[in-house]
């Protein structure tokens, strides 16, 4: 059995599950005690796969939880992915929900999507978005919040992961990798593909709001509030309908496809390039927030 790179990772954790009771006086969640977790995650190259085993806490600061939009701790949780070392493209892309799209280095879950349809209806067709309505669904800065299981992920921008990165701000930076095997990059990429040195700038995607009205479901003027208000331009900003290009990167230096976070939508990729590996298909259980279905059915298409 070949092994040729082992990297194990003990990181210092900032992120606190807060433990919680029923308030009978009041009937709002008000925390009892807190438990104090460590990040660790483990990744090893073996065999041509890169194998990812974490515990689910993140490395850095997190907003308090249970929160008033969101009555779940963050608990340590015990995840095992594994992506392939050498990712080609699929004939077509598949698109991803409800499983996680990928895992940050930290060992946090990419989970783009939400499991909140309109009027409580999983047939309805229409998903709100998480970061629409923060409040709603207890979302912290880190554009992240707590699965009724108490695992912690992120439904965009890693924003306390990304700025204690050295590298962020200087030259692209590594977040993750996808469920393909194709790596995640944070939103300041080259202008020029082509050219590592080029000036750096925050990717667009090219998903934009639909003009017009909804032809079912909560009716109202396109606003981004769910999933199905974005359509795909081709070629309106930088990247492909999966949020992804081609180019060369610091640790692909002859080049590669890979996705890129971003600031708008789809925030993380929707949908995935090459072909995502089962160990990301994790059933979640009910949402995040309250008040939700207690799984999630067949996707609506988002794109």
């Amino acid at each position: 059995m070949k092994r040729f790179l082992l990297a194990i990772a003990f990181l210092p954790t900032f992120a606190f599950a807060h433990l919680h009771h029923e308030d009978e006086s009041h009937g709002v969640i008000a925390p009892a005690a807190t438990q104090y977790f460590q990040s660790k995650v483990k990744i090893r190259n073996q065999d041509g796969f890169k194998f990812i085993d974490a515990n689910g806490i993140p490395d850095h600061p997190t907003g308090e939880f249970p929160n008033r939009g969101n009555p779940n701790p963050i608990l340590e949780q015990n995840y095992h992915f594994r992506v392939t070392e050498n990712p080609k493209k699929a004939d077509k892309v598949t698109v991803c929900h409800p499983q996680f799209f990928g895992v940050a280095l930290n060992g946090v879950p990419f989970d783009p999507t939400t499991a909140e349809f309109w009027n409580r209806d999983p047939h309805s067709g229409w998903l709100y978005e998480a970061l629409y309505r923060v409040g709603l669904l207890g979302m912290d800065e880190n554009n992240g919040h707590v699965q009724p299981n108490g695992g912690y992920h992120y439904h965009g921008l890693p924003t306390g992961y990304l700025k204690s990165q050295k590298s962020y701000g200087n030259q692209m930076t590594l977040v993750g990798y996808a469920a393909d095997g194709f790596p995640i990059y944070g939103p300041l990429c080259p202008s020029d593909p082509k050219k590592l040195d080029s000036p750096l700038r925050d990717m667009k995607s090219s998903h934009r709001v639909k003009s017009g009205q909804r032809p079912s479901g909560p009716g109202g003027n396109y606003t981004g509030e769910f999933s199905q208000d974005f359509e795909y331009v081709s070629g309106l900003g930088d990247l492909d309908e999966c949020n992804g290009r081609e180019g060369v990167t610091p640790e692909y230096p002859q080049g590669a496809y890979y996705y890129v976070l971003t600031e708008d939508f789809p925030h993380v990729p929707r949908a995935w390039r090459g072909t995502p590996d089962q160990s990301f298909f994790t059933k979640h259980g009910p949402p995040g927030g309250p008040g939700g279905p207690g799984h999630r059915p067949p996707p609506p298409q988002p794109f």
